[in-house]
């Protein structure tokens, strides 16, 4: 038997004093959607500090992939962190090759990978952009509109999804071409006979961007999301990575794969580029990959990565034991049942959405891999216009009865749970998904 949701309307007393504090200590460019205030979690729930629960479809956007608290991360912490706490990656240590030589054993490439330890995505991002200019000596790059790729100066650069994320920061790093990413809802391209709008992207690149603005060998790579995260968990049509592939070939040009917010099991696969049988010469993770303790890392293919030299890239806290030991006992809760659990469960949320969109008007498009699942609001399914109102209205209403969700894109939710979360779990919150989209509409 659940307990209560909602005992005290948020934020209480409790929230409402440490709200008052953080507003004048911390820097407002922090964006918060509502006031949640945490006190503590297990699993796929959450407490608030005046006692509320919450069911928790956020998982600190994507981070919590084993839950919150999972007890076998928290003992491989604590063991850990009885032997040591850090140590510089001037100097060796076992856990720091241990998680390399696993990333090895599941990337997304035949070739053996090198790897470079971060901390975050953005900086995971910015060791991909440094060693594909390294190791090409080509300096310029495609990245795609909707992308998110992260905050640091080189990331920004293709960062893409809200205008807000660049006012004011021009200019950022030089030598980055934007192009329509594939959105089977929302082509911007006719569609070829026969294709899709996966095929007219990549035929705009070489038919109108390369003979026209960019020459194609003076492209270094190709920075792109399997599944777009912030620009709206969109997922491209099949043809897509295939022919972005087979041109990159042809032009000798790197594809860099950004699955920081995609990657790590949350789509029933390791890496969400599996899904359409495609091998990058790169790959960028963090996110659900420590279950919330603060890493990153890329990885490239050997014949890529051995190009760098000793000092050509580093950093201070990359391969911490901390993160390193809690990224391996991700790695196992993962690969022992928590892929599967996202592969089965995702399935049946996505069934679930899917008949709820016939309920719902306002619901223009279900889709996603996994656990990984985007809900795109419309004012109307024939023009497709967004309904951002609503879309943020359902959010905070769902806030309000004890469901934490995110929004991305222009008017889109999405639904990123812990990989162990139950269907129970998903029972109850899709309750309270729906019962906030019909007030919503109703309002």
């Amino acid at each position: 038997m659940t307990s209560p949701r909602i005992l005290i309307p948020p934020p209480g007393p409790r929230a409402q004093a440490i709200l008052d504090r953080d507003a004048r200590v911390l820097s407002p460019s922090y964006a918060r959607d509502y006031p949640f205030v945490m006190e503590r979690g297990q699993g796929a729930e959450v407490w608030d500090v005046d006692g509320n629960r919450y069911i928790d479809f956020a998982a600190g956007i994507a981070v919590n992939s084993t839950g919150h608290c999972h007890p076998e991360i928290v003992k491989a912490l604590q063991v850990q962190a009885e032997k040591y706490i850090h140590i510089s990656s001037d100097y060796y240590h076992d856990v720091m090759v241990r998680i390399a030589e696993r990333i090895n054993a599941i990337a997304p490439m035949q070739e053996d990978a090198t790897i470079f330890l971060a901390n975050s995505g953005t900086e995971s991002v910015e060791a991909a952009l440094k060693l594909a200019r390294y190791a090409t000596g080509r300096r310029q790059f495609i990245g795609f509109l909707g992308a998110f790729h992260g905050r640091s100066m080189g990331s920004l650069s293709f960062t893409a999804s809200k205008a807000r994320q660049q006012e004011r920061f021009f200019p950022t790093m030089p030598g980055v071409w934007h192009v329509p990413y594939p959105d089977p809802y929302r082509p911007v391209f006719p569609i070829p006979p026969g294709g899709d709008i996966g095929d007219a992207v990549v035929d705009y690149i070489e038919n109108v961007l390369f003979p026209e603005a960019l020459p194609s060998d003076e492209v270094a790579a190709v920075l792109v999301e399997p599944i777009q995260g912030e620009g709206g968990y969109i997922v491209p049509p099949p043809h897509f990575f295939p022919r972005l592939r087979e041109m990159c070939n042809r032009h000798g040009i790197l594809l860099i794969v950004d699955e920081v917010q995609a990657g790590v099991g949350r789509t029933g696969k390791w890496w969400a580029i599996q899904h359409w049988d495609v091998e990058p010469d790169i790959i960028c993770i963090a996110k659900g990959i420590a279950s919330g303790v603060p890493m990153g890392a890329m990885a490239a293919r050997q014949s890529v990565g051995a190009k760098w030299k000793p000092g050509a890239h580093g950093n201070t806290y990359g391969g911490n034991p901390l993160a390193a030991v809690s990224a391996l006992k991700t790695l196992d809760l993962i690969e022992n049942g928590m892929m599967e659990n996202a592969r089965a469960l995702g399935a049946y949320m996505l069934a679930a959405l899917s008949e709820m969109q016939a309920r719902h008007p306002s619901i223009g498009q279900v889709r996603g891999k996994g656990l990984m699942i985007g809900v795109e609001f419309v004012l109307d399914r024939a023009t497709k216009a967004h309904a951002k109102e609503l879309r943020n209205a359902v959010v905070h209403r769902c806030f309000e009865t004890g469901l934490l969700m995110l929004g991305c894109g222009q008017s889109t939710i999405r639904f990123m749970p812990a990989l162990m979360i139950t269907q129970d779990l998903i029972d109850e919150g899709l309750a309270i998904f729906e019962s906030a989209v019909t007030h919503a509409e109703k309002a």
